[in-house]
């Protein structure tokens, strides 16, 4: 009787962990993570260190202290399983001057490869005490900075500061191919966008890159066969909109004009532009488009929107989100119903 117990337990681990396995990308879904449990990741990034992907994102899952903000961080060899490493940080009210509303939002890590550590930048915005006027202020407009000598943390956090003495709102990172580390955010009053290069240590911006006077924030960038793309989102909060590209041949500009990513009436298949993630293997490159589906009554119910996009010759287009595979060795993707090539 205890041999039959002891197999029907092994039994139901395996069938739980089998259960869990993710053979596809499913745009929309829920993405249970290795313990089955919907991924907290949003408005986040990814960070590829040797062949492991690592994921970082807002936690909103219910039940958390109020008093921290919450990063979770996953890690993934195949972009379609992903393991819960933990809170990357748990952070406490970092400046007395915030209210009690203050947010972290959109955190993104870089890893140095000079300094050997993981830098992480995110958005942190809220009122401020006898100036802001509205509970719900974004009026401190600031990054943080946080450093860990791990991916998985935990990060220490260092400061706050205004990039380029701007006020900073939504962030992005972008990385390009030579190793470079950028940082992407957007600035109210100036009614756009920076491109900023990063310190020798990432712990600051080192230079203006590019200025893109459009009023756009989500922004996100990918270089492509010696183009740039960047794409944003226009300011409507948490309602999605039509996002929307320009093109570049230098991370400098100038920018051409922007155009639509994907069906307008469709809102972006109702997202919002978080990072593109390259993924260039032995046969192909494939990127694919990281956007949030925001759910503001449920946080922590807001789905991920990933489509490997259509890029090329400066047009960039999201086709209509089905599940599908990715083979990171080799960078070929397939949507579900497809025979891989060669097949």
């Amino acid at each position: 009787m205890k041999r039959q117990l002891l197999t029907l337990f092994f039994l139901t681990i395996l069938s739980t962990a089998f259960a869990q396995k993710q053979n596809a990308i499913k745009p929309g879904e829920v993405w249970p993570d290795n313990n089955g449990d919907h991924i907290q990741a949003h408005g986040g990034g990814i960070v590829k260190i040797g062949k492991v992907y690592y994921w970082y994102g807002e936690e909103r899952r219910p039940g958390l202290d109020t008093g921290y903000r919450y990063v979770s961080c996953y890690s993934s060899n195949d972009l379609m399983n992903w393991k819960f490493r933990g809170y990357a940080i748990k952070l406490k009210r970092p400046d007395s001057i915030l209210t009690n509303n203050w947010v972290l939002e959109r955190p993104k890590v870089y890893y140095n490869n000079a300094t050997k550590k993981y830098v992480m930048y995110m958005h942190i915005d809220g009122g401020i005490k006898g100036i802001s006027k509205s509970k719900w202020a974004y009026d401190y407009a600031r990054v943080g900075v946080a450093i860990s000598d791990k991916a998985t943390g935990p990060f220490k956090y260092l400061k706050a500061f205004r990039p380029l003495d701007k006020e900073s709102r939504d962030i992005g990172q972008f990385i390009d191919d030579d190793g470079t580390a950028y940082l992407i955010f957007e600035c109210r009053p100036t009614d756009g966008f920076y491109i900023a290069k990063l310190s020798a240590d990432y712990l600051t911006v080192d230079k203006e890159v590019s200025f893109i006077h459009a009023p756009l924030e989500g922004g996100a960038i990918v270089h492509y066969k010696g183009l740039y793309y960047v794409v944003g989102s226009a300011l409507s909060g948490w309602s999605p909109n039509p996002n929307k590209v320009a093109t570049s041949a230098s991370i400098y500009g100038p920018w051409s004009s922007f155009e639509n990513i994907a069906p307008p009436e469709t809102k972006t298949y109702s997202s919002q532009s978080t990072m593109f993630i390259k993924v260039a293997g032995s046969k192909d490159t494939t990127v694919i488009f990281m956007g949030d589906r925001w759910k503001p009554s449920q946080l922590s119910d807001s789905r991920y929107i990933w489509i490997p996009v259509q890029i090329g010759d400066g047009k960039l287009w999201l086709p209509e989100p089905k599940a599908w595979t990715i083979d990171v060795k080799t960078g070929k993707w397939n949507y579900v119903n497809d025979k891989p090539e060669g097949k």
